[in-house]
């Protein structure tokens, strides 16, 4: 008997949510915006024309290289009074370590940033639409300090997917970039690890969020003649489909009194 009243209970739970859905539905309309390719690729062709290429400093590491030239130099001091070797001597390795700082302080300034590029070795910056995922290869090129060798520059290309969320209390649709794979030319084997750790850092900490779509700039205010009153809309909720080559996104608006 229990589990028949349970069962009871249930089925009217689900009644009630289907008709508070239903009900829902009726009071909201939905609009579809559909994002393909070839806007993307045009966006960011007029963002490399007509604007300064995006970067993201990474002059804030420099602290890290300080330390770890500090530790060399007391390593070497230490290796140098424990050898009695003659090619092994305090005052050669200060000799040295002096030289290397010189040139380093003397060569022009290092930029230490990451910029994206439009088109790196053939892969250029975009945003592709592929079995119901969101993959954006990114090109770039940058700079960066090690201690004792001085100024590296690199380039090469990310390969990231985005994830789609909505923030419906700022009303965005957002995308969150996470890279998959970095590919690195133009170091000359110097720091590659470190420079794709660089890279990821970049895009997860400072690309993300990307901002996709802001719903309320889609929604207007309605006058309504004789009644007294105008009526907003205000987005309810959002859904997205990926095709091959497009994004559809989903919009459903509620009318609110203004």
């Amino acid at each position: 008997m229990k589990k028949f009243y349970a069962f009871v209970f249930f089925v009217l739970m689900f009644a009630n949510f289907a008709q508070a859905q239903r009900q829902q539905q009726q009071r909201t309309a939905e609009i579809t915006v559909s994002l393909n390719e070839r806007f993307f690729d045009v966006l960011l062709d007029a963002v490399f024309a007509n604007l300064k290429a995006p970067s993201f400093p990474i002059a804030e590491n420099g602290s890290k290289f300080k330390v770890q030239s500090s530790k060399f130099e007391n390593g070497v001091r230490s290796a140098a009074n424990g050898v009695q070797s003659p090619e092994f001597t305090k005052s050669s390795f200060a000799t040295e370590i002096a030289n290397r700082k010189s040139k380093i302080e003397n060569s022009p300034a290092c930029d230490e940033t990451i910029r994206l590029q439009r088109e790196i070795d053939g892969v250029r910056t975009a945003v592709r639409f592929r079995d119901g995922k969101i993959y954006a290869p990114v090109a770039f090129a940058g700079s960066y300090n090690p201690p004792f060798v001085g100024c590296v520059d690199f380039q090469g290309y990310a390969e990231a997917n985005v994830e789609l969320d909505f923030d419906k209390s700022k009303q965005i649709l957002i995308g969150r970039a996470k890279v998959l794979n970095v590919v690195l030319s133009g170091t000359n084997g110097v720091g590659s690890a470190f420079i794709t750790k660089l890279v990821q850092g970049a895009v997860d900490k400072k690309f993300n969020p990307l901002q996709i779509l802001q719903t309320d700039k889609l929604s207007f205010v309605i006058p309504i003649q004789n009644a007294d009153g105008a009526l907003r809309m205000r987005a309810t909720g959002v859904r997205t489909e990926i095709t091959n080559g497009a994004l559809n996104v989903y919009i459903a608006y509620e009318f609110v009194k203004v």
